[in-house]
């Protein structure tokens, strides 16, 4: 039996806004969280600042994929994560800003907080209380834990516990 290939995230919480903030201006915007479709994946790719394969990733049938918008921008995805419930929580298996909020020179902040926080929701719906777990490179290790309120588990899994789950949620969901 082949074994699922593991992906060590590296995304950087750049600062837990209420939505997402222009890094320039300092506005903030409403966002919506929504499945990602297949016609989206049209500009998803490596070719246009992707880091992932979100193609493949979208095909597999054990995860759903979700883009974070502004609202009333439908269009332009200002990032991806995949999720997948497990049977007592939600694994993160990938996230990704878009292109342009990446960087010194990224349009917007709060993006990877934003779907760190909606993985948190999701995993409340699913009745798991909250519960979210991923593998992180290990130089961020201590920045998930003091950003994200995360705890080491051991090795590169990192684990999202019931109470700092529910103040990401707070934070970004009215």
């Amino acid at each position: 039996m082949k074994s699922a290939k593991i992906n060590y995230l590296n995304f950087e919480i750049d600062k837990l806004t209420r939505s997402i903030e222009n890094a320039f201006t300092g506005d903030s915007f409403s966002t919506d969280i929504t499945n990602l479709s297949r016609p989206d994946l049209r500009d998803i790719t490596k070719r246009n600042g992707w880091l992932f394969d979100w193609k493949g990733e979208f095909n597999k049938s054990d995860r759903e994929v979700y883009k974070l918008t502004i609202q009333g921008n439908p269009t332009i995805i200002q990032g991806l994560i995949s999720l997948r419930a497990e049977t007592d929580h939600v694994y993160m298996p990938l996230i990704e800003s878009a292109p342009f909020n990446r960087g010194s020179k990224k349009i917007y902040l709060g993006v990877p907080g934003n779907m760190v926080a909606y993985a948190c929701k999701f995993s409340f719906q699913k009745g798991f209380e909250g519960f979210v777990a991923f593998h992180s490179k290990t130089k961020l290790i201590s920045h998930y834990i003091k950003t994200l309120g995360a705890y080491h588990f051991g090795g590169h899994l990192m684990i999202i516990d019931t109470y700092p789950a529910q103040a990401l949620i707070n934070r970004y969901f009215k």
